[in-house]
């Protein structure tokens, strides 16, 4: 019977293409879209967990999230780091990791901050060790790939947060003393200093007098502030509090990364249903193919009716036939949808520091699965229908 129903699909080789097609799309597009949706929110939610809160200047929240949390947007200003320092006077805080930045190397932004941003994404050294003074600086792991930079190599930074080779800081280059291992989170796609090093890069102290180097240090300013709390009352009551009472503005990560992902998912169904859509068209694709089968045949179904065959086992054969085709439009549209991921992994790694691996089947493709072969067997029992009044030898008289 597997046999019978290989030789019956390949002598009709433009209607199992068409067939196989319909399904290959729909199942690689279904695909694409649960893969990018469950990656992308990991990759938010590991990115932003460590923190309950973001501080920083007033402006859009979300803005505020992907540029301080996320690393891929411009910040919306920047804020006195004395007074994002009375924050940390609450007892409900926990945690505050000021982050500044302002530079770049080769399109790898430069982040000031405290080694407890290292900790709080668990990064650990692979070599070196971690900076001690200004201008010294450890490298992510595929800043360190992307770049070749190696410890002891020197660089200068450029100005702003996108690659510039017009505006670069020669004067006051950096050193590299540690390169991070793997993290998987935005860590490895940064270059990380301390506070310090941001400030004085921007300096020009030749033409400040000792009052004014005073004076500057009580006005030091940082692009945002990271809390952590000690329970999750302390961000709701605080945000409401520096939203209305302070020049600054407080963001929720996690409330902010729901609103993105729902905003998305308005796009993410939409592909969904177009590919439903053409799981359907295929599904009917395979259903007329197989009234074209059964119609077409209906001698050679006869003759094995004579030879001893039932009517379950023509239904079996018809079955065997969708069932081929249903298979194969699958696996295609796995590894199609697989492939789309690396392409489309290859750009958001460039451009965001987001990787999408190459995972094997889960939950969710397996019900996909599931469905296919149920809208296979549907379309193989409308089709064998007439099976049911096959007169053997009227058919094969009229042959």
């Amino acid at each position: 019977m597997l046999y019978l129903a290989y030789k019956n699909l390949i002598s009709k080789p433009l209607n199992a293409f068409l067939s196989v097609s319909l399904l290959l799309l729909s199942i690689s597009l279904a695909i694409f879209v649960l893969q990018v949706r469950d990656q992308l929110n990991e990759h938010l939610e590991n990115n932003c967990k460590p923190f309950d809160m973001v501080v920083g200047a007033k402006g859009s929240p979300l803005q505020l999230v992907l540029s301080s949390l996320l690393h891929i947007d411009n910040p919306t200003g920047n804020i006195s780091l004395e007074e994002a320092l009375k924050i940390g006077k609450n007892p409900m805080v926990k945690e505050m990791i000021p982050v500044s930045y302002g530079d770049n190397y080769k399109g790898n932004r430069i982040l000031g901050t405290s080694n407890e941003y290292l900790t709080k994404y668990n990064a650990v050294l692979q070599e070196g060790e971690l900076h001690k003074k200004s201008f010294e600086v450890v490298l992510g792991n595929a800043v360190a790939k992307k770049t070749n930079l190696l410890i002891g190599d020197t660089f200068a930074s450029a100005h702003g947060l996108a690659e510039n080779e017009l505006e670069t800081h020669d004067e006051q280059p950096f050193t590299v003393t540690g390169i991070l291992k793997p993290t998987g989170t935005i860590i490895d796609h940064l270059i990380i200093t301390n506070l310090e090093s941001i400030w004085e890069v921007h300096e020009h102290k030749d033409t400040h007098d000792h009052h004014e180097e005073e004076e500057e240090e009580e006005l030091r300013e940082i692009t945002s502030m990271l809390i952590k709390f000690r329970n999750p009352l302390g961000a709701l009551q605080m945000s409401r509090f520096i939203n209305e009472k302070t020049t600054m503005q407080a963001a929720l990560p996690k409330f902010e990364i729901e609103r993105l992902m729902r905003f998305l998912g308005i796009g993410f169904r939409t592909i969904n249903g177009i590919a439903m859509a053409i799981l359907l068209v295929g599904g009917l694709s395979i259903f007329i193919n197989l009234i074209k089968t059964v119609k077409e045949r209906k001698q050679e179904l006869a003759l094995l009716r004579t030879y001893g065959a039932n009517t379950f086992q023509l239904i079996k054969l018809v079955f065997l036939e969708a069932l081929f085709l249903s298979l194969l439009g699958a696996v295609l549209g796995w590894f199609l949808g697989r492939i789309s991921i690396w392409f489309f992994s290859s750009i958001t790694n460039n451009i965001y520091g987001y990787f999408f691996a190459f995972n094997f089947p889960n939950n969710k493709e397996l019900i996909i699965l599931v469905l296919v072969i149920l809208i296979t067997l549907l379309a193989a029992i409308l089709a064998s229908l007439s099976l049911f009044k096959l007169n053997v030898s009227k058919t094969i008289s009229d042959a």
